[in-house]
């Protein structure tokens, strides 16, 4: 789940950067919410996509061993 996790941050990331080049600049918004998003999950541990991905199945396991 923690590289499923990773994975999903990333594309968010990419995505929002690619249609703020190419649609609108609004659209780095999304980066910086996945961004926020990612930090106050370092430090709460509440983090929305892991729990998505648990309820689909993901196993849980080390993102870096």
């Amino acid at each position: 789940m923690d590289r499923a996790v990773l994975a999903f941050a990333g594309c968010v990331i990419l995505l929002s950067v690619a249609l703020a080049a190419f649609v609108h600049p609004w659209w780095i918004a999304l980066a910086i919410f996945a961004g926020l998003n990612m930090i106050q999950a370092s430090f709460t541990g509440f983090c929305p996509a892991a729990m998505l991905f648990k309820k689909l199945g993901v196993k849980p396991g080390v993102a870096f061993r």
